[in-house]
């Protein structure tokens, strides 16, 4: 990887997966793998499920330094700061571990949008490398569900002939967008979402403090990377914002509905404009979800449940509010690939659904 180009397997605001000391919130996944090597079933293709953001990457270098290390189950996966193996996966420079991810396009300037198979290339000369050095090896493909036609057909073949001595950790958010035969050659690891109090753990050990952890899990839908950017944004409080010019629904206050979508237009509003799109969509599903199985136990942010009961009182509003969910999700698409005025897009949605809540209150 060019030192010009950023590394494309790391979230910004968050330390790199290698140098995170501890993993929260995902024991099952890790019981799940030490008791397949304790019995004997140490597959040679691993892969890694969950929502992005939830440790998958972590979990991932945390096994490498356990099966470069030579450790057995019994061991765990908890090895001290000064462990070796560790020391030179934490520096980027374990001779045995390699990492498969998305490289440079083709003029060097920028990373590339997908792995191409020229990265796969350089796996193969990985294994004909570290064959001299002896000793397990590992793998580590982030993202799997980035790579192209070609790479995926290349990975295929190692893992239908796995090098001996060799691990291959697939980390997918998308597991259904993998090759069918790439996800029956691996065992699957699932990571949950973070509850509030495994999340509150993992946003100090990040260092984003000053964070209300429940509002945050619900938020980011239990995804430390995600909280981690809703924090920086102080999305928490956009949120309460929203949900307060919302609240006199079917009636919206037009001038707090301005001022809210003007606040993400222009210079300096870049992370609140898609912020704020992504945090409408979210108070929608929620909205309909609610419709269905009733307000939920765990409020995002004060007067949230009256409101999401207001949108969607009953499941046939639930069904509008999922409509207009899907609509509004494709048009805020569409509008940032055109670059459609943030102001005016934003105010579109919200007098949309002002346009479905008064036809609820009219049903």
């Amino acid at each position: 990887m060019s030192e010009d180009l950023p590394d494309p397997t790391g979230l910004p605001g968050l330390p790199h997966p290698r140098e995170t000391a501890q993993l929260f919130g995902q024991d099952a996944a890790v019981e799940e793998f030490l008791a397949a090597q304790a019995g004997g079933r140490l597959h040679s293709g691993w892969l890694l499920t969950g929502p992005a953001g939830v440790g998958k990457a972590t979990l991932a270098y945390r096994i490498a330094a356990h099966l470069l290390g030579g450790h057995g189950a019994d061991r765990g996966l908890d090895l001290p700061a000064d462990d070796r193996d560790l020391r030179l996966i934490r520096a980027g420079s374990h001779p045995r571990l390699f990492v498969l991810r998305r490289g440079p396009n083709d003029k060097g300037d920028r990373l590339s949008a997908q792995i191409r198979v020229e990265e796969m290339r350089k796996l193969r000369s990985f294994f004909h490398l570290s064959s001299t050095d002896g000793g397990h090896r590992a793998v580590i493909v982030d993202a799997a569900d980035e790579m192209n036609v070609s790479a995926a057909n290349a990975l295929l073949k190692e893992l239908e002939e796995p090098p001996a001595d060799t691990t291959l950790m697939l980390i997918a958010h998308q597991p259904s967008a993998l090759l069918p035969t790439i996800r029956s050659r691996c065992r699957v690891l699932r990571l949950r979402p973070l509850a509030p109090e495994p999340m509150a753990r993992a946003l100090e050990q990040a260092g984003v403090t000053g964070a209300a952890p429940e509002a945050l899990s619900v938020l980011a839908a239990g995804s430390v990377g995600a909280a981690a950017r809703v924090a920086q944004a102080e999305g928490v409080a956009l949120y309460g914002k929203l949900v307060a010019l919302l609240s006199g629904l079917p009636h919206l206050d037009r001038p707090r509905a301005i001022a809210m979508a003007d606040s993400c237009g222009g210079k300096g509003a870049e992370t609140r404009f898609p912020l704020l799109l992504d945090l409408i969509d979210l108070l929608l599903v929620r909205a309909a979800r609610a419709g269905l199985a009733g307000a939920p136990e765990t409020e995002a942010s004060p007067g949230e449940a009256r409101l999401l009961v207001t949108l969607a009182p009953d499941p046939a509003a639930a069904r509008r509010v999922a409509g207009l969910q899907q609509e509004l999700s494709a048009r805020a698409r569409h509008g940032r690939a055109v670059n459609l005025d943030p102001s005016a897009l934003l105010l579109d949605m919200l007098l949309r659904i002002e346009a479905m809540a008064t036809g609820v209150a009219a049903a």
